[in-house]
């Protein structure tokens, strides 16, 4: 395992490090509430950081969003690469690919994922889709949406004729959406196999996994600068044995999701299987990033618990991430069976 960035990702990352710390500002966060940011979103797809995926991989992808998450940059930058761009440069056929791809890498077509299948969507014999979806995240700037349904075949429904969403609220700011289906056209997307919806799970709970560690890492950060600047009985916080303890257990948990999100990103980029190890991130992003978040909070004291601080920003998202793609035990106890299948 070589876990080192390219030249390009390094690039690409540092690209987007610049990107979102210029925009995805405290006050600009602010200004946007809970929707999405359409000048950042612009200014990704200009810089070509939706298209560069297809070349930088998982592994890339998940640099990437590190950057996003440090600074709860809101746009729909994980699931339109994770459900779009991946999804269907992997498992579409070369007619969907031409015809998909440039859109999505030019960002005028956005993608949301009902994922993972909750039973709630049917196929039906004549064609379309029926049924709905609580909550998906960024459907509100989405033009598409993919969608496993009971079967856990993938199909993706243009947002029109059949498709309606009905906006709800999520902990995190993330323009999530209820999803109703009433024979929605939609085109299939990797036929029958069911190995399909696995991999595109896999690949969004490592993404996601990514997206935490940056969560987590940005909080951190705040907390630590709190803590040297805040003077406690003539003392920074920082100096207190407590406070150093609490913060190195918050390092070292956010260091175990980067890494075992870098683990599942580059074995699935170099072709090797890597579902245990997607469940493995998802599991330190669910149970760890949770911790991190609280302990990010629990530094800044009484700041900490001001709605409108940056750092609870960081709370609500990681409170989300921990549970988007099944909570720590629902994760736990599918990588048990997984482990115990043998496959």
């Amino acid at each position: 395992m070589d876990f080192t960035p390219t030249e390009a990702q390094a690039e690409a990352r540092d690209l987007a490090a610049r990107i979102f710390g210029d925009l995805a500002t405290h006050e600009r966060l602010g200004a946007v509430g809970t929707g999405s940011d359409p000048d950042l979103w612009k200014a990704l797809c200009t810089a070509g950081l939706i298209g560069a995926v297809t070349e930088l991989g998982l592994l890339g992808l998940v640099l990437l969003l590190e950057e996003q998450g440090r600074t709860t940059a809101q746009v729909p930058y994980a699931a339109t690469c994770v459900y779009g761009l991946l999804a269907v440069a992997s498992h579409g056929t070369p007619e969907q690919r031409e015809r998909l791809l440039p859109g999505i890498e030019d960002g005028s077509v956005v993608v949301g994922g009902a994922f993972p299948a909750q039973g709630g969507v049917r196929a039906l014999a004549r064609g379309g889709l029926t049924g709905s979806v609580p909550a998906v995240p960024w459907l509100r700037d989405a033009t598409h949406v993919l969608v496993a349904d009971t079967d856990r075949r993938l199909w993706l429904a243009p947002l029109g004729d059949g498709t309606r969403t009905v906006p709800v609220e999520l902990t995190a700011p993330w323009s999530a959406a209820r999803l109703l289906l009433d024979r929605a056209p939609a085109e299939p997307l990797g036929g029958p196999d069911a190995g399909v919806y696995a991999d595109v799970l896999a690949t969004a709970r490592t993404a996601f996994a990514g997206l935490q560690a940056g969560v987590c890492a940005g909080s951190l950060a705040r907390a630590v600068a709190h803590t040297n600047t805040r003077e406690q009985f003539g003392r920074p916080l920082a100096t207190r044995q407590a406070v150093q303890l609490r913060a190195a257990d918050a390092h070292l948990d956010t260091e175990a999701i980067r890494v075992t999100a870098y683990e599942a990103a580059w074995r699935r980029d170099a072709g090797l299987p890597y579902a245990t190890h997607a469940l493995t991130a998802a599991w330190w992003a669910a149970e760890a990033g949770q911790q991190v978040v609280h302990t990010g909070q629990h530094l800044h004291g009484g700041a900490g618990a001001d709605l409108d601080h940056p750092v609870h920003r960081h709370f609500l998202w990681g409170r989300q991430l921990g549970a988007h793609l099944g909570c720590g035990a629902e994760v736990l106890q599918e990588l048990g069976e997984l482990i115990a299948s043998g496959e």
